[in-house]
């Protein structure tokens, strides 16, 4: 598996991070693994968050949801 590093940390945060992973039982790798793997997880929108988009579209029926889906599928 690659290595990474990160260079220049400063000192503060390397020990929010000592703090943290002992905090979760975990090394210090460990914690920064699970922070880079929920870091990267699909982000899922609140309830208010996905009624503001759809808001933000002006739909006004199912018909046109339907429509701007298959036109979107069809892009691709």
């Amino acid at each position: 598996m690659p290595d990474i590093s990160i260079k220049n940390v400063p000192a503060e945060v390397l020990d929010r991070l000592k703090v943290q992973a002992k905090k979760n039982h975990r090394s210090l790798q460990g914690e920064l693994m699970t922070i880079l793997e929920e870091a990267l997880q699909p982000r899922r929108l609140s309830l208010e968050e996905a009624y503001s988009r759809i808001k933000k579209l002006g739909l006004r029926n199912s018909i046109e949801s339907v429509e701007i889906i298959r036109r979107d599928r069809d892009a691709r």
